[in-house]
């Protein structure tokens, strides 16, 4: 019974978004559902934290018969490179090592997290194109944006890091976020080939929003507006969803 819901949901999809339409001959308006991933170097004050950021996010707009797109975007972003040598050198034995709760080495592993959500609006230019619903494509949104330094000791426990201690070095940041992409977007004639990609730069206003870094605990923490930039290479796929065209039918 589930698969033959199941069978019946996907046929009724295939219908509805892949059904025969006239994308060769004209602008159509469709709603845009995307999945898309980004990997940007970091600039600004970012870079004093970070190395390669990942984007793994997701789009729904709406494209209009005037190619326009309007949407929302968001993205998990995430790293492994964290500039933190010396994040926890007030932890650390005279050999360099941090100690659990039962007296062993800890292991303790940092990395980058955190997302951004965006409002945007887009234009394609039906350039260098086989339909006028591909081309160049910009778009351009603000949204809201927050990362830290997220701290784990695995399976140990590390005293001094567990629990509301971890905030005292999670670098916890937000703000507002900017960004710009200038690309490519293809709407295939037929088929599931359907992508947009070029280069993306994004661009936070952001602020420390902790009180106290514990490893600089006789340092005031910064409450000055910070330069957060973000710039890479971005690439998505969509689905445009379409109605099914009306059929034809003779009598004799």
């Amino acid at each position: 019974m589930r698969n033959s819901i199941l069978l019946a949901f996907l046929m009724g999809f295939s219908s509805l978004g892949f059904s025969q339409r006239n994308v060769q001959d004209s602008a159509i308006a469709t709603p845009w559902i995307a999945l898309h991933y980004g990997l940007n170097a970091p600039g600004g004050d970012l870079k004093d934290r970070f190395g390669a950021i990942n984007h793994l996010g997701a789009m729904a707009g709406y494209k209009t018969k005037r190619n326009w797109v309007f949407g929302l975007d968001g993205n998990f972003m995430f790293g492994n490179r964290v500039k933190a040598s010396e994040m926890f050198t007030n932890l650390v034995d005279s050999k360099g090592y941090i100690h659990d709760a039962n007296g062993d080495v800890a292991i303790v592993v940092v990395n980058m997290r955190g997302f951004n959500a965006n409002v945007m609006v887009g234009k394609v230019i039906p350039v260098l194109s086989p339909n006028k619903n591909s081309g160049l494509y910009f778009h351009a949104g603000l949204g809201y944006m927050q990362y830290k330094i997220r701290v784990e000791t695995q399976d140990q426990v590390v005293p001094t890091l567990e629990l509301k201690y971890r905030k005292g070095y999670d670098r916890y940041t937000t703000g507002l976020n900017f960004h710009q992409f200038a690309g490519y977007a293809f709407m295939a004639n037929q088929g599931f080939v359907n992508f947009y990609a070029g280069f993306y730069v994004q661009e936070g206003l952001t602020y420390n929003r902790r009180d106290v870094f514990f490893d600089q605990p006789d340092i005031p923490v910064s409450k000055a507006q910070r330069l957060d930039l973000q710039y890479g290479f971005k690439v998505g796929w969509f689905v445009p969803v379409y109605k099914r065209k009306p059929k034809d039918y003779y009598f004799e």
